[in-house]
């Protein structure tokens, strides 16, 4: 066998070439064999400078799983030198705690590609897929196995996860502002009772406590709990408004407190943030609080001393920081002497109770309320309307059971159903204390004495508000008068008139 030597740089490569083939080619042929040896080298240097150009890590193993070659793309993806991991075997490497897991000893067990997860002791996780390479007799001759570096893959799903957390957090912020927001308005006062009210509830504004609003339906809680909520540190958090009674009682602990996914059959998929999450670092308003159930009481009492939060199916505690304003049209005391709402949570609501005055005893401002909303309707439907005097008169005498909420109605609904610009008492879908007044007045009479039918009009007015009242003081301040006024009055009108005396 003759041995032919080629000089490359500094070094010698030897190749072997059999002597039946020496004979073959000759001495002729010399040149010949030289340049294929060059062009098979040349070739494989040229394999060398793809693989180490690969943008893709690339490790080589021969059929025993022993290293032969890796790249620097490998090295720099995993951290790990090619002095350190030629010739070492994937097996004593896995045994070693080097790498995780290896896609090589797979290939060489089940004889088929993978393609596994990879984590390496730099901490560096990649993606490895491993493919066989067979000689003609099906024997697996190397492993060519390409890595792919997953971390910053991870970093972008937890940042997406994330990302998703905050667009449902956003989400749900702005739908419970847009639902709340539509119909807010501004609070108009000029009652020396409603201004007093206003003036405590900044006074307790900018105190971060519990405030209990009481009244009756339709009084304006919700506005003077607005109004709080503007004037203190939070004003710039979030107001989330909360009817405790419209929500079912089924559904009213994950609207407050939200779920994990999957923690109950026809729950969202991604699990749902509650409304205590939402406004946290701002305000909740409780609306209606007394038609709360009793075990969600027991939960809300945990969270005003608690300061934490729970969801539907969850295990961790979410610490939230929130103020709570409560407010409800009920008797809370009647309430728990009747075990229906829980002592210890009425004391919770009850640090700062503010007890907002109906519309009948603050009279100053119904002029106010209802011009304001008689402007809102005509800008909104692009109309003049007004009222006459005697519509100003029968809304300021009426006795307004369902207090602000009925003046907007019935604004509205005079301002819609009325035929002129001009709003009449006929037009007021009201039944007024004039209506009551029985005036005779006979209508085959040539003259009528004007000063006659005042006498008797005044008189049954004094008469009612003595009646309503029970004495003089209060029946003749709800008249706007002196009490000695009120008093000679009803004894002049009452004899000359012979009207039966109450």
């Amino acid at each position: 066998m003759g041995v032919l030597s080629i000089a490359k740089q500094d070094t010698f490569m030897d190749f072997k070439i059999p002597e039946n083939k020496c004979e073959k080619f000759g001495d002729n042929n010399f040149d010949k064999i030289i340049k294929e040896l060059e062009k098979t080298r040349l070739l494989c240097s040229e394999l060398d400078a793809v693989i180490e150009c690969s943008y893709d890590g690339i490790y080589i193993t021969d059929g025993e799983a022993n290293t032969l070659k890796v790249n620097k793309s490998y090295e720099k993806i995993t951290g790990l030198t090619r002095e350190f991991m030629i010739g070492k075997n994937m097996k004593k490497l896995v045994e070693e705690g080097v790498i995780s897991s290896s896609g090589t000893l797979l290939v060489l067990k089940y004889k088929r590609p993978t393609t596994i997860e990879q984590t390496f002791k730099t901490g560096k996780k990649v993606l490895v897929s491993s493919s066989p390479i067979f000689d003609n007799k099906g024997n697996i001759t190397m492993v060519v196995t390409n890595v792919r570096d997953v971390t910053q893959l991870y970093e972008l799903k937890e940042q997406l996860a994330k990302n998703e957390k905050l667009k449902k957090k956003y989400y749900s912020e702005a739908e419970a502002m847009r639902n709340q927001l539509l119909n807010s308005s501004d609070i108009i006062a000029q009652d020396k009772r409603m201004l007093d009210t206003l003036r405590m509830a900044k006074r307790v504004a900018n105190v971060d406590t519990t405030v209990l609003l009481l009244g009756e339906t339709g009084v304006g809680k919700e506005e003077v709990a607005k109004y709080i909520h503007k004037n203190s540190k939070r004003c710039n958090k979030h107001f989330i408004k909360i009817n405790c009674g419209a929500i079912p009682e089924n559904l009213i602990e994950s609207e407050l407190f939200g779920y994990e996914k999957g923690a109950f059959t026809g729950a969202n998929k991604e699990g749902k943030i509650g409304l205590f999450e939402v406004a946290d670092k701002g305000t909740i308003f409780l609306d209606e609080v007394g038609e709360l159930p009793l075990d969600m009481q027991v939960k809300l009492l945990r969270v005003l001393q608690e300061r934490e939060i729970k969801r539907i199916g969850g295990v961790a505690s979410i610490k939230i920081d929130v103020r709570i304003l409560a407010a409800t049209n009920r008797n809370l005391e009647e309430m728990v002497e009747k075990k229906l709402f829980r002592e210890d949570l009425y004391y919770r609501l009850n640090v700062v109770p503010l007890t907002i005055p109906p519309l009948r005893e603050r009279k100053n401002d119904i002029v106010p309320l209802f011009e304001h909303f008689l402007a809102e309707l005509n800008k909104k439907y692009g109309l003049n309307r007004n009222f006459s005097s005697s519509a100003v008169d029968a809304l300021i005498q009426y006795n307004w059971p369902g207090n602000v909420r009925e003046l907007k109605n019935i604004v509205e609904r005079a301002v819609i159903m009325s035929s002129s610009d001009n709003i009449l008492r006929s037009d007021l879908p009201i039944k007024s204390n004039l209506n009551s007044l029985d005036i005779e007045i006979d209508s085959s009479d040539e003259k009528v004495n004007l000063k006659e039918i005042v006498e008797k009009l005044e008189l049954q007015f004094i008469n009612k508000a003595f009646e309503k009242y029970g004495n003089v003081r209060d029946a003749a301040a709800y008249l706007g008068m002196d009490a000695s006024t009120f008093v000679r009055k009803r004894k002049r009108y009452s004899e000359k008139h012979m009207v039966k005396k109450y």
